[in-house]
């Protein structure tokens, strides 16, 4: 990633001050290392003319995607292969923003004790980016930039100079003139905006990210006519911290147009009150459990399967319900089944109770006798946790041999971690999961387990349905059909009458 700042001077006020400014020598390449590379500092030219500063990141792709454990994005191989192969060392990103707030932080700040006159007068100003990411094109480039004084070049960059018919890429070369900002101003719109453009964090977006972008944005961002989304953008679409900012940024601009500080307008209800205002949304687990059961109520549904049973959360609820007459709980793990045997206190329960419900060891990717002719089997949170090549082991387990009317399956979608505040980017929600599957990639799969086996299939959202990145649970319910479900109940029947003779 490279990027340089010029400016121009005389004798009397000569460019080489930009060395002042930016606490950074004309006379040295310097080195500095960042928690994503190395960065350094030199000057191309550095007379009284013309100064340029330049900082180039070098980005140790293979580093940044072990601290990412370089999980959680699916199983594919090409899907593997861009975490390495990609654009991250050469196109400008919030890893480049992130260089210049740790090599230039007393700039950004405006604090220069050297030439504290320079650092708070505008500066003829030329700035060049050759590599920037931009969604949205050179159009939302101008949209960002002009506003705060800036004459914008962005000139698109052709995917194929040998091949213009292929049309241009998302990248474009930037080059920003200004007479009428100061280097701390500049510095800060680079900030916010390089990360804003490319769409992207490639760091965790904790709620200080929030501090961090006002500061930056202090001066400029209240009043930009792109205020939403770059403060959408910029904390990776998180809508609580993005909601947070949008209200404090609002608390800013009244208090401005009222010339009075932020503290008097924001004094309705007095701090650390202890009273919680906001009901808090239900938990996600509780949500996954109450889509299953409408799901296996809606079957008609009576003796069930949990596959996978874990502790014992499901088959509780399973047990809270006189419908479901038979729960099987099935899992690998014997510590497991002995902490739900202990949480459901199976041996406290009464008999009647007790006859209702079987908690037994046994591994999803082997067909077993014991699955079979029940009207009713939960995969919940299950197929993640199978690595890619034993899923088709599973799938006949289930699908081709203990043959239930009805599957219910959930797994997460990959697609909605960037909303999760506690989820660092580029990790799955468990360290056990060995894939975590995009929208798409569920329904594929589910769509070609019912074909192979006969079954129909209907997909539902768990959780909040994000227009953009979808529910946090994708669920699928498999029915067998009407031909396929008369021949199972043949064969279970006559696979009884056998085991009885």
């Amino acid at each position: 990633m490279f990027l340089t700042i010029s400016t121009r001077g005389d004798a009397a006020h000569p460019a080489t001050d930009l060395g002042y400014l930016l606490h950074k020598h004309p006379g040295k390449a310097q080195t500095f290392s960042t928690s994503h590379g190395t960065a350094h500092v030199f000057y191309p030219r550095a007379d009284d003319a013309v100064c340029t500063a330049a900082l180039l990141l070098e980005v140790d792709a293979v580093a940044l995607v072990r601290k990412g454990k370089g999980r959680g994005r699916g199983g594919a191989p090409d899907a593997a292969l861009a975490q390495y192969v990609n654009d991250r060392p050469y196109a400008a990103s919030s890893l480049l923003a992130v260089a210049l707030s740790g090599v230039f932080s007393s700039a950004l700040r405006g604090v220069c004790a050297a030439r504290p006159e320079r650092a708070a007068a505008p500066l003829p100003l030329r700035v060049e980016v050759p590599a920037l990411p931009a969604r949205g094109g050179p159009d939302l480039v101008r949209k960002l930039f002009e506003p705060l004084g800036w004459t914008v070049s962005a000139e698109p960059v052709a995917l194929d100079a040998e091949f213009p018919e292929w049309g241009d890429s998302r990248y474009v070369r930037l080059a920003l003139e200004s007479e009428a900002l100061t280097l701390a101003e500049a510095l800060r719109h680079l900030y916010v905006l390089l990360p804003v453009l490319d769409d992207a964090k490639h760091y965790w977006v904790a709620p200080d990210e929030v501090d961090k972008l006002l500061r930056a944005g202090e001066g400029w961002l209240p009043t930009h006519p792109e205020q939403k989304l770059i403060t959408s953008r910029y904390l990776s679409r998180r809508w609580s911290l993005t909601r947070q900012a949008m209200e404090r940024l609002e608390l800013v601009r009244l208090a401005e147009a009222d010339d009075s500080e932020v503290e008097t307008i924001d004094n309705a209800v007095p701090e650390d009150t202890g009273a919680e205002t906001e009901e808090k949304p239900a938990p996600l687990a509780v949500l996954r459990r109450e889509a299953i059961l409408a799901a296996l109520r809606e079957a008609g549904a009576a003796r069930v399967l949990d596959l996978g049973c874990g502790q014992g959360e499901l088959v509780r609820e399973l047990l809270r319900d006189t419908r479901f007459t038979e729960i099987l709980g099935v899992d690998v793990s014997v510590r497991a089944l002995a902490i739900a045997s202990r949480r459901l206190g199976l041996d406290r329960m009464g008999e009647r109770q007790a006859a209702r419900v079987r908690l037994v060891q046994g591994s999803l990717a082997y067909t077993d006798r014991r699955l079979k002719g029940y009207d009713a089997a939960v995969l919940s949170e299950v197929i993640e946790h199978l690595d890619l090549p034993r899923l088709p082991a599973l799938e006949y387990a289930v699908f081709g041999h203990a043959r239930p009317r009805t599957v219910v399956v959930t797994t997460p979608n990959v697609e909605y971690n960037v909303r999760w505040e506690t989820l660092a980017a580029g990790h799955a929600r468990h360290g056990d999961h060995r894939f975590e599957w995009t929208r798409e990639e569920f329904r594929s799969w589910a769509a070609a387990v019912a074909g192979r086996h006969g079954y129909e299939v209907r997909l539902v959202p768990v959780g909040p349905d994000d227009p953009e990145v979808g529910p946090p649970t994708q669920m699928a319910v498999f029915h067998l059909g009407t031909e396929n479900a008369g021949t199972a109940r043949k064969t279970d029947g006559a696979q009884k009458e056998a085991e009885a003779a």
